[in-house]
């Protein structure tokens, strides 16, 4: 139901309107013992169809606007809901800890598990400390350390990608961000456990394929994955900032263009109305879609590990310059 924090996106207003009469209409039932129950299910039967009609005709910029929806549950909340027992480890032994850069060990439905993530924030205080998302050198080197556990005993990684992108300021660039991007994305290919990587919410350049290098790339149905933000490829190509709705469109990059391109595996399906509006079941049916890829997962050794992340992605740039060659 609407309340008075909720962030509005342009396409919800309407929704919101009926929520807003919904909730209004039920409290007035309950506070003056007035029977509109016949009112009360026209509404939600309204507010059905309403969600419904919006969420199954969204434009690639709404499902982006989607995916940065400041109440979208972030890496943290899918932690606390699929994760026992999580123990946040800190720190990439050389600098410093990176907060925007969750990592840690814990036990999903029983098998430990190595997590790391990218975790914006849901306030200001929030946001600030784990810099929206947007890990600095250090923050890579931290899930280097995290993967060569995951490697050593054997556990599998489950990767949250939730990233405009790697922080762009001077001094991460002075430590050496691309480098460490760069060791990330190597480092993913040597572990020899499973890596399953899921993209909720959004996956920005290098700083998402960083930790999203993995045997099973997983997308929310609204959440977006690509090489360069929608308004830096506007800029960038129309140098215009007016042109980012069609850069979003040309950058293919919702989970069922990149599922069609064969870029990601598997799309996690989200309530109607999207996962924030009703987070608990977006969290359970990522909980039945990793019981699955880890089990699957499970079967091989090490080393197929390694090799079929390897062909992998050596099979995704083959289909993806075919795909190119045929426009």
């Amino acid at each position: 139901m609407a309340d008075s924090n909720q962030v509005v996106l342009d396409f919800e207003k309407n929704i919101v309107e009926i929520e807003e009469k919904l909730e209004h209409l039920k409290a007035l039932a309950k506070d003056e013992d007035i029977d509109i129950l016949s009112e009360i299910k026209r509404l939600e039967q309204k507010l059905t169809r309403s969600l419904t009609s919006v969420y199954q005709n969204l434009t690639a910029w709404q499902k982006a606007q989607i995916a940065r929806h400041p109440q979208r549950p972030h890496c943290l909340d899918y932690i606390n809901a699929l994760i026992d027992d999580f123990v946040l480890l800190c720190g990439d032994r050389g600098f410093a800890d990176d907060e925007a850069m969750v990592a840690g060990i814990g036990k999903f439905d029983g098998v430990s598990v190595v997590v790391i993530g990218q975790e914006k924030g849901n306030s200001i205080e929030t946001r600030m400390k784990y810099n929206f998302g947007m890990a600095k050198p250090e923050g890579y080197r931290k899930a280097q350390r995290l993967m060569d556990m995951a490697s050593r005993f054997n556990m599998p990684v489950l990767s949250f990608v939730d990233t405009a992108g790697a922080y762009p300021g001077v001094d991460a660039e002075a430590r050496g961000q691309a480098e460490a991007i760069a060791s990330s994305i190597e480092k993913c290919f040597q572990v020899k456990a499973p890596i399953i990587a899921t993209v909720i919410g959004e996956g920005g350049s290098g700083g998402a394929i960083a930790v999203a290098t993995a045997n099973v790339i997983l997308m929310l149905e609204h959440s977006i994955y690509s090489v360069i933000s929608p308004e830096g490829c506007a800029s960038i190509l129309w140098r215009s900032a007016e042109k980012t709705k069609e850069a979003t469109e040309a950058l293919k990059l919702t989970a069922q263009d990149l599922k069609a391109f064969g870029v990601i595996d598997e799309i996690v399906a989200e309530p109607i109305g999207g996962a924030h509006r009703n987070p608990q079941a977006v969290f359970e049916n990522l909980r039945k879609v990793l019981q699955k890829h880890i089990g699957n997962l499970s079967k091989f050794d090490g080393e197929e590990l390694k090799k079929q992340r390897t062909d992998k992605f050596y099979a995704m740039t083959r289909n993806l310059e075919k795909n190119i060659s045929k426009k």
